[in-house]
């Protein structure tokens, strides 16, 4: 557990503009990609975030060379990389921190043909397999072994092979795993039911220009000519979707009229609708968007009347990293709504917490809970509680911040895991949060 705290203040009307951060989840995926070529490639954007640092310092003590040109710039050369620390004790302790580094399996194989990885670490959101990836993989001929001891995956793939594939399911990290095998293997693959986020378009562009051959951007289905080798490029990430949507929630619940920067208003696909069918006004301005002040706001309903659901699915359906911040923003709509949280058992836990700061939420199972909002005739109340994991952590800081009272937030690494710097940029808005 962190002992590292947030203590908050609630009530405060914040105001301003605010930047977006680099997208984490795109940046994990780029930052595996480098591993392809021995050529220099320069990522922009990239945000100064827990998970994205540990991956950055794990392919650094693999050899690549990394050069800070700014705080959200650098250049990486992978033209040193030593094989031999991929075994050492040290990487698997580092691997295993973070969720993302299994993505590093898919580049090591298409360029040395091995790789090993511990068993990954990441949020405690429940049970999140890796078949999708292993399988994609094996499909090109990685052959695996699973160290339950050590819990350990020792891979090997010399001569992976094109071949068609329908993954079982629509994995976002195990479809750009599989992406970032199958660029240098021989011949065609094909794959079905990809997951098409943006993450994933920006990874098969980014790609593209260091002279891959992807086909089928931006749907479920992905063809891929495999290349004998890549060169370097220059790549920017985009803004991340999910701080957006939890700026849109901050103003909503804190009154505030705020204007969110260069939001790259196209790929946030059915966001913006999300917030809007909670009754919260915005306005694009340019590529900015623009939230004004509100005291209330009104649930919409099915043609039929019949009560919200809110439920998450693979893009372009509603992403379930912003299911938390949108059952956040319920508590003082006006009006009832069903969360269905799909893909994670473990994800809405964190609501007994809201519940003891005054919210009604019935928790129906693991998966659903059905908000009454309150319309701002009761405030949330400030307490002590713990961040369960980052996305959770983001929807009780903006409780808090709405709350009547100090509140205390425990294991803020959580947090820090996903948003840069994120007490200084709200208090810069006129929030009241002190680092402890």
């Amino acid at each position: 557990m962190s002992i590292n705290k947030f203590q908050i203040k609630g009530g405060n009307k914040l105001s301003g503009s605010i930047i977006p951060q680099g997208a984490k989840n795109e940046a994990l995926q780029v930052l595996c990609a480098v591993l392809l070529t021995n050529e220099a490639v320069t990522i922009r954007n990239i945000p100064s975030i827990r998970d994205v640092n540990t991956l950055i310092d794990i392919i650094a003590d693999m050899g690549v060379t990394v050069e800070h040109l700014d705080k959200h710039t650098c250049r990486f050369k992978a033209d040193k990389i030593q094989p031999e620390y991929l075994q050492s004790r040290e990487f698997a302790e580092k691997t295993a921190k973070i969720r993302g580094s299994v993505m590093l399996v898919g580049p090591l194989l298409a360029r040395f043909g091995k790789a090993y990885i511990p068993k990954p670490g990441g949020d405690k959101i429940g049970r999140r397999r890796l078949d999708t990836h292993f399988i994609g993989l094996q499909n090109l001929g990685a052959k695996f072994e699973y160290d339950a001891d050590g819990k350990f995956y020792n891979v090997e793939g010399k001569n992976l092979k094109g071949t068609y594939m329908l993954l079982d399911e629509a994995s976002v990290t195990g479809t750009a795993n599989i992406i970032l095998a199958a660029v240098m293997a021989q011949g065609t693959t094909t794959i079905y039911n990809a997951a098409c986020e943006p993450y994933i378009q920006q990874l098969c562009k980014m790609l593209n220009k260091m002279g891959a051959k992807i086909s089928g951007i931006g749907s479920n289905l992905l063809t891929i000519e495999g290349v004998t080798s890549l060169n370097g490029c220059d790549h920017t990430i985009l803004p991340d979707m999910i701080e957006i949507g939890s700026f849109i929630s901050l103003a909503a619940m804190t009154h505030s009229e705020l204007t969110i920067k260069n939001v790259s208003y196209q790929n946030l696909g059915i966001i913006p609708r999300a917030f809007q069918r909670l009754g919260i006004q915005m306005d694009l301005q340019g590529d900015d968007l623009h939230i004004p002040a509100q005291d209330h706001y009104e649930v919409d309903t099915f043609i039929d009347g019949s009560i919200l659901t809110i439920d998450d699915a693979p893009w372009p359906g509603l992403t379930p990293d912003l299911l938390s911040v949108l059952l956040v923003t319920a508590t003082q709509a006006n009006g009832s709504v069903l969360f269905h949280q799909k893909m994670f058992e473990s994800r809405l836990f964190f609501v007994d917490k809201l519940i003891d700061m005054g919210a009604q939420i019935i928790l129906c199972d693991p998966h659903r809970a059905t908000v009454i909002g309150m319309n701002n005739r009761h405030s949330l109340k400030g307490i002590n509680m713990t961040s369960p994991d980052i996305r959770a952590g983001m929807a009780l800081l903006i409780a808090a911040l709405s709350a009547k009272g100090t509140s205390v937030i425990d294991n803020i690494d959580q947090i820090d895991r996903g948003y840069e710097d994120i007490d200084l940029r709200i208090n810069a808005l006129g929030g009241d949060i002190i680092r402890l």
